[in-house]
């Protein structure tokens, strides 16, 4: 008889406790982590850039993790790639690299040494002499570029060269070399991109 009153107990003051415990637990199991999302602004930007900012509302809007590195303390190419290195090197999770000038270069060069789910890239440094030559190899089939006919620092050939070696998506606008005024094309194929990988995860 007590084990019956208790019974009657659980299930008429604590079935809802009993029922979100469980709804939380398929949660915990069936929700799946996105990529994470990692900027790498240029030689003469920052870590929060009017582009890194756009980019960053439009991934976390889709729900996916950021983080943008800061380079400003590194020297040049080489600490820049290292500091990035160290810390992919530290990361369990799926990951997306998106990089602008000399942090499209560093991103492209990483990415020869990580598994990525994507790369999105905005005229990278990719061929500018005085910077430690790569042989790219991406390991991602999933590669956006973006690049300005009017670009005076890096040439848009380089980006075409690219594109074409390694089968990837390639956006030429009218613009130079920092991008600013093509923006708001940049967040819709950014987007587009995310929300592929998000499809496919």
């Amino acid at each position: 008889m007590l084990v019956v009153q208790l019974l009657n107990i659980l299930l008429s003051n604590d079935a809802n406790i009993i029922k979100n415990l469980i709804i939380s637990d398929q949660t915990m199991v069936h929700e799946k982590e996105h990529a994470l999302v990692v900027f790498s602004h240029g030689k003469e930007s920052g870590p929060d850039g009017a582009k890194i900012k756009a980019m960053r509302g439009v991934a976390v809007e889709l729900g996916f993790k950021t983080v943008s590195i800061d380079y400003t303390a590194c020297q040049d190419e080489i600490e820049r790639k290292a500091l990035l290195r160290n810390f992919l090197s530290n990361q369990l999770g799926k990951i997306i690299l998106v990089g602008s000038s000399m942090g499209g270069y560093v991103s492209v060069a990483l990415a020869n040494e990580f598994e990525l789910s994507a790369l999105f890239l905005l005229c990278p440094a990719l061929s500018l002499e005085g910077y430690e030559p790569v042989d790219y190899k991406p390991r991602t089939d999933n590669i956006v570029l973006v690049h300005g006919w009017s670009d005076d620092i890096v040439p848009v050939q380089s980006s075409i060269d690219f594109a074409r070696k390694h089968k990837a998506t390639l956006h030429i606008v009218e613009d130079g070399h920092r991008l600013t005024p093509s923006i708001p094309h940049i967040t819709r194929w950014f987007n587009d991109m995310l929300s592929e990988v998000k499809k496919n995860e």
